[in-house]
């Protein structure tokens, strides 16, 4: 079996890596050969991307052992325990107190915090008249305000963390020591606002965080601060490319952007199309570690190796998605993996939805002769693909 390079190719715009497509037809489960650690294995039929997302047999927590050997496709590499990197139990006891936060009631309450932020955006981006620029006018401040407040982290301080999480979010866009030093930035601006929250509390979800306790006592001072970091970088990096991506299919498809407009009812279902088909990832993320041989699409995958999971591919399988290269919003079942699968399945995926959902309906029921203004320049070398700016005019 041929071992490949990967990332097969540099991510280009929204448009899935095509070697991975082919590679899920004649040679679904393949080797490949990381930029940092080595080689591994990467999956790409749905089927078998649900499997090692969800079977026990796959580890995370079995990563930490590698250290720096571990194949990944960027230069930092995990070296402490925490929600990332564990299996259950352990996980689990986590999970529990994180999701504590991102119930589906507190979720919804959100809902019309999230129209008020759009709302006002929208407004001003009106008021300035066209051309805008949708990533700075509407992406990126709707989830970077959401998160703050539900964190309790300063909005004033948005800037600075945005900056260090977008270098610590990078592949090739910033030098390994640059990625080290905005990521270690990072962690000790949340390890500062953890020591505020200590003595003054408030009503926020670091503040549960700080406070919370399980069976085994409360949260070390590191589990509290990597919790921060996760849930703010994630938090808003994920769901500000999404809002823009969004966008822009929509606009490179104006027939399904007519079809939005005609019926605004379809705009959660087409949030989920929306999901399905725009990839997000630069690469392949975070492996998994055999614990056993298992078998994938009749290929062995020895104990102890590392598999990567293509979304991007799976949520195109043919056998699963009918036209798995067109936009239908009216999909009668829509299995899709961007939010992962298993007991890591995003813990803000119902958050993302509510953000995306109101910023895509709003928008479109805003500017109803919304159209581009020029073309989107697409940031390149990062984890999470999307546009750099994306100017519109209506």
């Amino acid at each position: 079996m041929e071992v490949r390079n990967y990332p097969f190719n540099e991510a280009v715009e929204l448009r899935p890596d095509p070697t991975a497509l082919e590679l899920q037809e004649r040679e679904p489960v393949s080797q490949v050969r990381l930029p940092y650690g080595g080689d591994a294995w990467l999956v790409t039929r749905h089927a078998d991307v649900k499997t090692v997302l969800g079977d026990p047999r796959f580890s995370r927590a079995a990563t930490l052992e590698l250290g720096a050997d571990l194949p990944r496709a960027f230069p930092l590499h995990r070296t402490e325990s925490n929600i990332l990197t564990m299996d259950p139990p352990d996980h689990t006891r986590l999970r529990k107190l994180v999701a504590k936060g991102f119930t589906a009631r507190r979720t919804e309450l959100l809902r019309a915090r999230a129209q008020e932020i759009v709302d006002d955006l929208l407004d001003a981006m009106e008021e300035q008249g066209p051309p805008a620029d949708v990533v700075e006018a509407l992406a990126l401040p709707l989830p970077i305000t959401i998160i703050c407040e539900m964190l309790g982290v300063p909005v004033a301080d948005r800037d600075r963390f945005r900056a260090w999480s977008d270098a610590a979010m990078s592949i090739t866009a910033f030098t390994p020591e640059e990625v080290l030093a905005a990521a270690r930035s990072l962690r000790e601006y949340i390890a500062g606002l953890v020591e505020d929250k200590r003595a003054n509390p408030g009503d926020d979800v670091l503040t549960d965080l700080v406070t919370a306790h399980d069976g085994g006592g409360p949260l070390t001072a590191t589990e509290v601060v990597t919790f921060g970091v996760t849930l703010l970088a994630a938090g808003h990096e994920t769901t500000a490319n999404q809002i823009a991506n969004f966008t822009h299919t929509l606009l490179a498809n104006p027939d399904r952007m007519a079809e939005l407009r005609a019926d605004p009812a379809l705009v959660p279902r087409a949030v989920e199309e929306l999901l399905r088909f725009t990839p997000l990832g630069g690469s392949a993320g975070f492996p998994r570690i055999a614990t056993e041989d298992v078998e994938l699409s009749g290929v062995t995958v020895p104990r102890g190796a590392a598999v990567f999971v293509d979304i991007p591919s799976g949520n195109r399988d043919p056998e699963v998605f009918e036209r798995p290269h067109e936009i239908d919003f009216h999909r009668a079942a829509n299995p899709h993996v961007a939010f992962g699968h298993g007991v890591h399945h995003c813990v803000g995926a119902q958050l993302a939805r509510v953000e995306l959902q109101v910023a895509v309906g709003t928008l479109l029921a805003r500017f109803p002769g919304l159209e581009p203004a020029g073309e989107a320049v697409f940031k390149r070398g990062r984890l999470v693909r999307g546009p750099q700016s994306l100017p519109v005019r209506w």
